[in-house]
């Protein structure tokens, strides 16, 4: 570990939490450099829905690069780029009767998300964004003015401005509408609320806590959008990809963005790659208005290719994510019910779950606990009180048996030391209102 110490920033944090130095990984597991086997519940925060090094995109990715396939091309036309357009084209979008033209971005998450708020700015002439309580959209400026956790804010070192923060639903309580909130803030003129360029929503907030989004809060959501004139943004990047259960997590809400952002799992194979979504006369961009060295991993290309066409050419993928789903569900609500003493609960939607700890103390006791017996899991929530479920889609049914009883132990050791769990409303009455 000592090149790390000497060499590398203080600002590693997952290293913290898992001090191995790992050596190479398949499937679900991750193994480190002494040859011990690690199950992985993290995924790449959500990168590797398809699991690591999945043999179907290694031989396409090899041979591409045994043919001296194109590597870095700027935004130039590839044959790897046509061919994943027209796959993404007839397999996602036509099948849904979705129109968008796909922007190519930097290679991260927090890049088509700047590009999002960037678009949606031009097109309408208005400045401000609509952003929601417990958001995460990345750490570059423009998307950490739309995040609302405070530790990620605070490292900014200026002011984000041009976003107003909105209630997201569930954040003042189960019996109350947050959408009417918003709705009556944006029909007040006195509200000091202006009209905005856009609304930008995650349908399930991942690092804000596993908070799903109920169909009828996103149905009103968009309602008032297309009422008001505002740009529908939904951040997809951490649950599309088939984390809730479909392709886009918007896709059950019946509901149609008009700009979508996806990455993390969009490559296939961890290799990084990020777009922008939008309906064709939103696209207003001028040539080379908005760039980047790296907009366009023709790598990512072909594994990307290669997910659809092996994944999604048909729902038998979509019925086994939310076979699983259904079944980890199960699982971690009878875990709450059990061990929390009425304090712990579940959240979420498809395989993209999590158990509410109350505080993060228990939730990092229980993840480290895990991690003891062999499990890689991490937390999420404005505390850190969630522990959030994120194992690739791929994962068996005997391993997500077998990662499940590992946190079930864990949970059981953790709660038999602690002296009683706090309950959530007296956890809850101490949480920073902006995170």
């Amino acid at each position: 570990m000592k090149i790390f110490d000497e060499i590398e920033s203080e600002v590693q944090s997952y290293a913290r939490a898992f001090p191995r130095i790992f050596h190479k990984a398949q499937g679900e597991h991750l193994y480190d450099e002494d040859g011990n086997q690690y199950l992985d519940f993290l995924a790449g925060a959500g990168t590797l829905n398809y699991g690591h090094n999945n043999p179907l995109f290694k031989e396409k990715l090899l041979e591409y690069i045994q043919e001296d396939g194109i590597t870095h091309g700027l935004d130039l036309h590839t044959k790897a780029k046509a061919a994943f357009l027209n796959t993404f084209n007839e397999k996602i979008l036509k099948p849904r009767a979705y129109e968008y033209v796909m922007q190519f971005t930097g290679p991260t998450g927090t890049n088509a998300v700047e590009a999002a708020l960037k678009l949606a700015r031009n097109v309408t002439g208005r400045e401000h964004i609509i952003a929601f309580t417990n958001g995460f959209h990345g750490v570059s400026l423009g998307a950490l003015a739309a995040t609302g956790n405070s530790h990620h804010r605070g490292a900014a070192g200026v002011s984000l401005s041009g976003t107003f923060r909105m209630p997201y639903d569930g954040y003042l309580g189960d019996d109350v509408d947050t959408t009417a909130y918003l709705e009556k803030v944006l029909s007040d003129s006195s509200s000091g609320v202006d009209l905005p360029a856009a609304v930008i929503v995650e349908t399930v907030q991942g690092e804000g806590g596993i908070n799903a989004a109920s169909f009828e809060w996103l149905r009103n959501l968009e309602a008032i959008c297309r009422k008001h004139d505002i740009l529908l943004i939904v951040d997809d990047i951490q649950a599309g990809c088939g984390r809730t259960g479909t392709y886009f997590s918007f896709e059950e809400a019946g509901i149609k963005p008009d700009i979508i952002t996806l990455s993390k799992s969009l490559g296939g194979y961890g290799t990084p790659f990020a777009v922008v979504l939008i309906k064709p006369e939103l696209d207003q961009w001028k040539p080379g208005e908005h760039n980047g060295t790296f907009r366009g991993n023709n790598f990512a290309f072909v594994t990307a290719k290669a997910a659809i066409d092996h994944y999604w050419s048909d729902d038998t993928f979509s019925n086994e994510i939310k076979r699983k789903g259904k079944y980890v569900a199960d699982r971690i609500d009878a875990i709450a019910e059990q061990y929390g003493e009425g304090n712990f609960t579940s959240r979420g939607r498809g395989m993209f779950l999590g158990i509410n700890c109350v505080n993060g103390d228990i939730a990092g006791k229980i993840t480290h606990a895990c991690f003891q017996q062999g499990l890689i899991i991490e937390t999420s929530g404005a505390d850190d009180q969630v522990v959030k479920f994120l194992c690739p889609l791929v994962t068996s049914d005997e391993n997500l048996k077998k990662g499940i009883d590992i946190v079930e132990q864990a949970v059981k050791e953790v709660c038999a030391k602690e002296d009683g769990i706090p309950e959530e409303s007296d956890y809850f009455d101490d949480v920073r209102v902006d995170d």
